[in-house]
């Protein structure tokens, strides 16, 4: 049954002003139970029309009072709404502490980073089995970054819920550009993380509105580095004498012929390399960043570099196909391998795994959906980044193609 509600505009008359004039009053009603609290607006006694509970008059003061107590109005019949559609209990106490944007006391008020903290805690005893090391210390990084933006922003400690707004998420944004200076897709990845907290907590019916409604994440175009069948070849035929930078010069490689990553690359084991339904050796392993297989026939030159380490000692004693290095090392010796061969790009891992994507696999005709597979990507979605780089490629060359065809008819 629904609860009788009315709202009255009065003026108080023993709380007459140095002035004469008198404070107006708003009293809230439900179901006989009320409470009482001054607006802060003042009118003289002879401006008050009781009836309509608003001041006579249409010069500028009496409309900015009446419009206000409209607002007031409009708020209160808000505030009532919202407590009906979380299903919680209408009363006038209620309302006014909804009004006043107060907590509920009988609903313990749950905060951002306390929220955060505890997904943080469950996705680290869930690592090795659902979720990567390297995951958690991105969602730990990000944590960070919306602790020091709380104290920088609001000089508090944390922030309750149901303080999370757009502006919340906007300010948080520029905070992480200008002035922690983190580039466009690292700062959107961080807020993505926010998001899934804030999802969580709308699960939990912690969060009555999304702060994230109308906020949109956009990941911006990067460049992803990869090399040329040039310069593949170019640093497949230099000879190292120097034994680290021969080991690095091979693992780059067969990084570009598998597609590999690099921490999926050291924990690779001879278990992984498998005879295939075609009687052929293929790679079978999961994806150490997101837990999804990844299944593969071995190219020729990448079999070769397996046989090359089958019986290195510190392979051997790890229990990996290859010996084991940290990954700062590896960039530093890339840099120096890349210096060697003359190749004007920043070599790392990541250039590797794009290689096989693009120049390996697509640029000879591979299906999207194959080297999809092959990478161990989630969704072809995430593939056709390759896709479009490649398709650049194949513009660049014809467009050089066309320049050539255009001299040759000049002549």
């Amino acid at each position: 049954m629904k609860k009788t509600f009315k709202i009255l505009f009065y003026l108080k008359k023993s709380r007459t002003s140095k002035q004469g004039k008198l404070p107006i009053y708003v009293r809230l009603t439900v179901e006989g139970q009320r409470v009482e609290w001054n607006t802060q607006r003042f009118c003289f006694e002879e401006q008050w029309n009781n009836k309509a509970g608003r001041l006579n008059g249409s010069n500028k003061e009496s409309r900015a009072i009446n419009n206000w107590l409209e607002q007031v109005n409009a708020k209160l019949f808000e505030s009532q709404r919202d407590l009906l559609a979380e299903g919680k209990d209408v009363t006038a106490a209620s309302i006014k502490r909804v009004y006043n944007g107060e907590s509920d006391p009988e609903t313990p008020v749950h905060t951002l980073l306390q929220v955060y903290a505890y997904h943080n805690d469950q996705f680290e005893s869930l690592v090795g089995k659902e979720y990567s090391i390297g995951t958690l210390k991105k969602f730990k990084t990000a944590y960070s970054s919306v602790e020091q933006f709380i104290r920088t922003k609001y000089h508090i400690e944390d922030i309750a819920l149901d303080k999370l707004n757009h502006q919340f998420i906007a300010e948080y944004e520029y905070y992480l550009k200008a002035e922690k200076n983190i580039a466009h897709n690292t700062a959107m990845g961080m807020i993505k993380k926010l998001k899934k907290i804030v999802r969580q907590c709308l699960a939990n019916d912690w969060l009555v509105k999304d702060p994230f409604v109308m906020y949109k994440i956009k990941l911006r175009e990067t460049n992803r580095a990869f090399l040329t069948e040039f310069e593949v070849e170019s640093l497949s035929n230099k000879v190292f004498k120097i034994e680290r930078l021969k080991l690095i010069k091979d693992l780059f490689l067969f990084s570009c012929y598998t597609g590999l990553s690099y921490i999926d690359l050291m924990e690779l084991k001879p278990s992984d390399i498998i005879v295939g339904i075609d009687r052929e050796m293929w790679l079978s392993t999961n994806r150490t960043k997101t837990g999804t297989p990844s299944r593969m026939p071995l190219l020729p030159m990448a079999l070769e570099i397996v046989e090359r380490y089958s019986n290195h000692p510190k392979a051997v004693n790890a229990g990996t196909v290859f010996p084991m290095l940290t990954n700062q090392k590896v960039n530093a010796y890339l840099k120096e391998i890349a210096d060697v061969v003359g190749i004007q790009k920043e070599l790392t891992f990541h250039c590797a795994r794009h290689t096989f994507a693009t120049t390996i696999t697509l640029s000879n005709g591979v299906p999207m959906e194959t080297v999809s597979k092959m990478l161990g990507h989630k969704s072809v979605r995430t593939t056709q980044i390759y896709a479009k780089v490649v398709d650049r490629k194949i513009s660049e060359d014809m467009n050089l193609l066309r320049s050539k065809l255009l001299l040759k008819t000049a002549d």
